[in-house]
C-alpha cells in the first residue's frame, strides 16, 4: 500500500486505502477493519498526501509530522486521541513545537493522533522514516529549482542589457 493513496473521507470514521478508481466514483479499503467501499465523485475526500498543519513559519505537510511523532515514540502507538484536551495540546506541542495555536484546534490534533495510530496499526510504521527522507529531497529540490530560475532571470537581463546597447 502507498502512503499517497491513503485517503480521509468526510462523514467516514477512519482512513482509507485507495484501490480502484471509476468512471462514478472510486473503491476503497477501510484501514481499520478492511472492509471495501464505493464512493460517489460527490463525496468530500482528502488526501493524506496533500494535509499540510499550519505553523508559525509556514506549513508542515502531515506524513512529516507523522514522522515526528514515529522518532517520538519509536515507531510505537502515539498517545489516544480520547485523551485530555490539555495532554493533547501538551503532546502536540513536543512532537511540532511552532504549531499555529490559532489554526490547528484540539479537534485537529485528535485527527492528526488518531490517523497516526491507524496507520500505525495497519504496519505502516516504518515507511515513516522514508517519507521524512522524502520531504527533505522535496525541498532541497525546489531549493535548487528555485536557484536555478533566479540564475535564469539574472542571465537574461544581462542578455537584455546588451542587445540594448547593440541598438543604441
Amino acid at each position: 500500500m502507498s502512503l499517497d493513496k491513503v485517503l480521509a473521507i468526510s462523514g467516514k470514521p477512519g482512513l482509507y486505502d485507495l484501490k480502484l478508481q471509476t468512471r462514478t466514483g472510486f473503491v476503497a479499503q477501510s484501514l481499520v477493519d478492511g472492509k471495501k467501499i464505493t464512493i460517489g465523485l460527490t463525496s468530500n475526500v482528502s488526501l493524506l498526501s496533500e494535509i499540510s498543519i499550519y505553523t508559525n513559519t509556514g506549513e508542515v505537510k502531515l506524513f512529516e509530522v507523522f514522522a515526528r511523532i514515529a522518532k517520538k515514540e519509536d515507531n510505537g502507538q502515539a498517545i489516544s486521541h480520547k485523551s485530555e484536551n490539555d495532554e493533547l495540546v501538551n503532546y502536540f506541542t513536543e512532537i511540532l513545537p511552532d504549531y499555529d495555536t490559532d489554526r490547528v484546534y484540539v479537534s485537529d490534533i485528535k485527527k492528526v493522533l488518531n490517523w497516526y495510530n491507524i496507520l500505525n496499526n495497519a504496519g505502516l510504521r516504518f515507511q515513516f522514516e522514508e517519507v521524512n527522507a522524502e520531504v527533505k529531497e522535496e525541498k532541497k529540490s525546489s531549493k535548487k529549482s528555485a536557484e536555478a530560475k533566479e540564475e535564469e532571470v539574472v542571465e537574461k537581463k544581462k542578455t537584455t542589457k546588451k542587445a540594448t546597447k547593440k541598438e543604441e
